[in-house]
């Protein structure tokens, strides 16, 4: 199915590049303006969002004119009810933002300061307030809360509603309608899995609820907005997301447009019609007349963003590789490939191609050559350029999967060995252009662990493939028969494998307790690690091995030539006496001694390094040396553990020399006496073998400058993540979306960018075509980015009573524990609820004021506060804290423990409760912190309600269906259970429409295998998985879902969620009451079930008698 598999029959073609010029980009249309977004309307005006501000115009269209200028998003427009007045979204001041201001424009006033993200969302009717939405004061981030706060500032006053994504209030204030959850539609055309938005009525005075109706299958309808006393929504109950209507008293819902080429995006209701964009227009519809018109506006924004300018930063360095000198280095940068002196001159540019992306540059052997992967033509080819800019590239098309990385020149500098994104080695001859396919991984994971390396007569590939079970074995591949060969068993993980410059030895790593690691699907591993030893495979089946045994032994006067030499090896050759790197030294294999590998027998002719067991990579060698990166251990997905350093192992003394510690990767120069070495962000070119001062001058990546070309590189980056979903995406048919088409559909927005955040938002649109979960676009190189400054928080409820705030609830953590600690509580502070808070930092405080005004960039820094029991300060003292920039960790702690008390309560402490909030490191955290004490409980439940997912949960499964095996007496004490750790009775499992990825596989194993009822609501659906996808040019990300599940009976749970066993809604009404219904419901059927079927304690039988009278 894939359109360039490669060719091995012939050579491919060459072509020489003597230049790239991007085309002229059209210009917006400032008569008629595309993308603007984000509309609201009011009796007189229209409000849009257009290259990141905020603009305003006449309803007809004209009068366009500028409400902000910050350099920061603004966002979400409403008008008051009046017309004159707009509440927005900004980052003004560092932070996420409700903000005010006149039509008539003018200084946006503030109006909240918590650090969470604060959205408008509108007015209250009679215009004194807006309301807006933020995941302050919430257990988990898969909730936000509604708040209101007073147009002349204030306390903001949270709402009853238990949570809440968008509202709407109806014009007599009696009803909000509005969304409970957030939207996972935005990147997932029809979506249908169990956070399918949906429309609640809520009743202020009752907080009794009523659903807008949807079809039986789902759909997503959000956006609400009240108009003449009825709903209109959007929603894609008929495919693309269009405008409806509901009316309360009749329940009728009756659709309003039918755009059937873009779905409509954002809308919102002024007093008489609703405007909405679609398709990057704008456009009114009128309820009295029943049609749309589109408004023709125009904008004349300088639109500062598509400018060319120069970009610098370290943070822009992809990849680098040193010249054989040493002389220079160079760089993959943002695109470009740079070249960097080590001492004298200036960076210099090799490709100067806005608008094409090249990576992965390799130094040539003999100095002359840089090459590397170029998309100028609009796939990626091998392009081999004069490394001093001046002459011909050579551009070798390749017929592979689509990407690639990792080239590496023979050491005769004629050959080059790469991998693509299908984890296939191949190499390529330079002189006639042939590609070769050597050989591919049989499966695909998270992190490629694939190693290829040249012998010095540049005959042999030695290489790592992997097995079923992702062990890496070694292979060696010959060029001149095209055979491979095995070279280890694959019992063991050997990889990273290097021929020593004489080509007598091949060093590599192994590891024996690799097997939880690189069993990389399962949870179980979380806090897993491997370590490795070094060894040396002795190719020759005659030659001595260089770690033999030695012996001080007396030589004769006659031998004094030798004896000046030192004592002889055993043997009678010196390890490592192999010349200044054999054929890399100098890039000339000719009339290298060809290798000689007998591979009959050559298990029996590897040694181990003398060195201690730690974890070894990157190994490079040189003249009897051996290079790597040495650290504690590797877990999961390759991270290491504790510090890393560059070392290097003498054959010839048999010892180790750390050269640089807190290294975290280098690249041995080609001939091997120069050393290319990472440090963060900092590189370091020197002299092979010496130790390295981290304090002398690095390499001056900052002096870096590339100029961009924005408009030119936004086409590029769309249409590498249309190839990244084409090459990456697990079906090649792409769910049965024509992806050709697909390109050609959105395209043409291409022309109208006006900003960075432009380009995201038609990705999401072009990744939405595929309908699957998990596909996000994010990131990127923004003009101006606003400095984050964060705020501080004290962990803690407030409420307003004698004219001060009080402390409502003071929220415990664990203080030993820096992501758990609750700045009330640690020694020496002592406030409790009740307490009130006076003055922060000397200034008294009281309401109206925002009191999270006052803790503006105070997280992680010393504040005075001045509490104590009375209002009046009677009683007060002085403490101080350190405020803390998220209050999260507490919340969903103080959640989790307050949900294991009224378990433990309800039950009489015969059932555990267990909170699981993903399936990776936290989850692990908590399963072992909450379900090993519990252990001696007869039931259990697995609250994985907001599961944020991870990995397969098997860690959780594994432990909760061990059966009981025997029981053991012991002298003193109870008798012993096997297994230790179980709970043999009744289980059940809570979930909801946020718990999600590994939050769906969760429980739909704990069905399939029979472990108990589901109890709560349908989960979010989306079981694919996303493995690791090529960076875009500037920074920027995009996935394309790699991993898909599906059993005998078909392909499960994507987009439709594992619904449980019985249902329970978390109704408002009984919520605002303080109940939990899941939780309830959870403890009523684990007692049914222990009732009917309590676990059984055998009677201890009579003891043995053995002895024989």
């Amino acid at each position: 199915m894939h359109p360039r598999r490669p060719s091995l029959a012939g050579p491919a073609a060459l072509v020489l590049l003597l230049s790239f010029c991007p085309s002229a980009a059209p210009a917006v249309d400032v008569h008629d303006t595309r993308l603007l977004a984000e509309p609201a309307v009011s009796a007189e005006h229209v409000a849009f969002v257009y290259a990141g501000d905020l603009w305003l115009a006449r309803r007809d269209g004209s009068g366009v004119h500028r409400l902000t200028s910050h350099p920061g998003r603004e966002s979400n427009p409403r008008f008051s009810p009046d017309g004159r007045q707009v509440a927005f979204t900004a980052r003004y001041d560092g932070n996420v933002d409700v903000y005010l201001t006149s039509v008539d424009g003018g200084e946006p006033r503030r109006l909240t300061y918590h650090p969470a993200p604060d959205r408008a969302g509108g007015f209250t009717p009679d215009g004194t307030a807006v309301f807006f939405t933020s995941p302050r004061g919430v257990h988990t981030f898969r909730h936000a809360k509604l708040f209101t706060v007073a147009t002349g500032g204030g306390f903001p006053v949270e709402l009853p509603i238990p949570h809440a994504d968008d509202a709407a209030w109806s014009a007599d204030g009696t009803t909000i309608a509005y969304t409970p959850l957030g939207e996972a539609f935005r990147e997932w055309k029809n979506y249908r899995g169990g956070t399918a938005s949906r429309i609640w009525l809520y009743d202020v005075a009752s907080h009794h609820v009523e659903e807008i109706p949807r079809p039986p299958e789902r759909s997503n309808d959000h956006n609400p907005m009240w108009l003449g006393g009825r709903v209109y929504f959007l929603s894609d109950r008929a495919g693309e997301f269009n405008l409806f209507r509901y009316d309360p008293a009749t329940a009728a819902v009756e659709q309003l447009t039918h755009h059937d080429d873009f779905p409509i995006l954002a809308a919102s209701a002024g007093p008489d019609v609703v405007i909405y964009e679609q398709a990057g227009y704008l456009h009114l519809y009128d309820p009295a007349r029943g049609n749309s018109e589109r408004l023709t506006i125009g904008v004349g924004a300088d639109l500062r963003e598509t400018r060319p300018r120069y970009r610098s930063g370290a943070r822009f360095v992809r990849s680098a590789a040193p010249s054989p000198s040493g002389a220079r280095a160079v760089f993959e940068f943002r695109g470009e490939i740079v070249t960097l002196p080590a001492e004298k001159g200036d960076p210099r540019n090799l490709t100067n191609t806005p608008g094409v992306h090249e990576r992965s540059p390799v130094w040539s052997p003999d100095g002359s050559r840089i090459a590397y992967f170029s998309d100028a033509s609009g796939e990626y080819a091998l392009h081999v350029a004069p490394q001093d800019g001046r002459g011909e590239t050579r551009i070798y098309p390749i017929a592979g999967n689509g990407f690639y990385e990792d080239p590496k020149f023979s050491p005769d500098g004629r050959k080059i060995s790469f991998t693509d994104n299908g984890w296939s080695l191949y190499w390529l001859d330079l002189d006639g252009g042939e590609l070769t396919l050597i050989d591919s991984e049989p499966v695909y994971g998270p992190v490629k662990t694939q190693h290829h390396s040249w012998s010095p007569d540049s005959r042999w590939l030695v290489y790592t493939k992997i097995t079923d079970t992702y062990f890496r074995q070694i292979h060696l591949y010959d060029l001149e028969s095209r055979t491979s060969h095995p070279l280890t068993e694959g019992l063991a993980d050997a990889g990273e494998p290097v021929f020593d410059a004489g080509g007598k030895y091949l060093y590599f790593s192994a590891s024996t307790d690799a097997g939880p690691v690189r069993s990389w699907f399962a949870m179980s591993n979380a806090d897993m690690e491997m370590t490795s030893n070094l060894y040396l495979a002795v190719l020759a089946a005659d030659e001595p091995s260089p770690l033999a045994k030695e012996s001080d032994e007396e030589k004769p006067a006659s031998d004094g030539a030798k004896a000046a030499g030192g004592g002889a090896q055993a043997g009678g050759a010196k390890p490592g006496a192999t010349g200044d790197g054999g054929a890399e030294a100098d890039g000339d294999a000719e009339g290298v001694e060809p290798l000689r590998i007998d591979l009959e027998g050559l298990a029996q002719r590897i040694v181990a390094l003398p060195l201690d067991e730690a974890y070894y990579s990157g190994l490079a060698a040189a003249a009897g040396k051996l290079y790597y990166v040495k650290s504690g251990g590797a877990g999961l997905f390759g991270n290491l553990s504790g510090s890393s350093s560059l070392a290097t192992f003498d054959l010839a003394k048999r010892e180790e020399t750390v050269l640089m510690e807190g290294a975290t990767g280098f690249r041995l120069a080609a001939g091997g006496k120069k050393i290319l070495v990472q440090a963060g962000q900092r590189w370091y070119l020197a002299d092979a073998g010496k130790p390295i001062d981290r304090s002398q001058k690095s390499l001056a990546v900052d002096a870096i400058q590339v100029r961009i070309e924005p408009r030119a590189e936004w086409r590029q980056m769309f249409e590498e993540a249309w190839r990244i979903n084409r090459d990456y995406f697990y079906d090649p048919g792409m769910h049965g979306a024509d992806w050709p088409a697909m390109r050609a559909r959105y395209e043409p927005f291409l022309d109208h960018l006006a900003t960075r955040d432009d380009l995201n938002r038609v990705l999401q649109w072009l990744g939405s075509e595929l309908a699957v979960g998990h596909h996000r676009v994010g990131g990127g190189d923004f003009l101006d980015p606003v400095e984050r400054v964060p705020g501080g928080l004290l962990g803690a409820d407030y409420e307003i009573a004698g004219g001060r705030y009080r402390f409502a609830r003071v929220y415990g953590g664990l203080n030993w524990n820096p992501e758990l600690r609750a700045p009330l509580t640690e020694p020496g502070v002592g406030v409790v609820a009740g307490d009130y808070l006076l003055a922060v930092g000397g200034r008294e405080l009281r309401p109206p004021e925002n009191l999270y005004a006052r803790f503006e960039n105070t997280a992680g820094k010393i504040v005075e506060l001045t509490v104590g029991p009375d209002p009046g300060g009677a009683g007060s003292r002085t403490v101080q804290v350190v405020p803390i920039e998220s209050e999260i960790a507490l919340r969903n702690r103080a959640w989790v423990e307050d949900n294991l008390r009224r378990v433990d309560e309800a039950t009489g402490g015969r059932v555990a409760y267990v909170y699981v909030p993903d399936t990776s490191r936290r989850g692990h955290t908590y399963f072992k912190r909450y379900f090993f004490p519990q252990a001696n409980k007869q039931a259990i439940i697995v609250d994985e309600r907001h599961n944020g997912g991870g990995q397969v949960a098997d860690y959780y499964i594994d432990a909760l269906r061990r059966p009981q095996i025997a029981y053991w007496a012991m002298r003193y004490g109870k008798d012993l259970r096997t297994p230790l750790s179980s709970i043999q009775g009744p289980k059940v499992m809570l979930i909801d429409e946020t718990a999600g990825s590994g939050g769906d596989l969760l429980p739909w194993m704990f069905r399939k295998l029979g472990l108990g009822p589901l109890i709560g609501k349908t989960t979010w659906g989306g079981l694919v998985g996303i493995l690791g996808f090529p960076v875009l040019m500037d920074g920027g990300r995009v996935t394309a879902p790699n991993l898909a599940i599906w059993t005998e009976d078909g392909w499960v749970v994507e987009n439709a969620g594992v619904p449980p066993d019985i249902e329970v809604e978390q109704w408002p009404e009984e919520v605002v009451a303080g109940r939990d219904p899941q939780l309830e419901k959870a403890i009523e059927v684990v007692l049914e079930m222990l009732e009917a079927d309590p676990p059984k304690t055998p009677e201890r039988p009579p003891y043995p008698v053995r002895v024989r009278r």
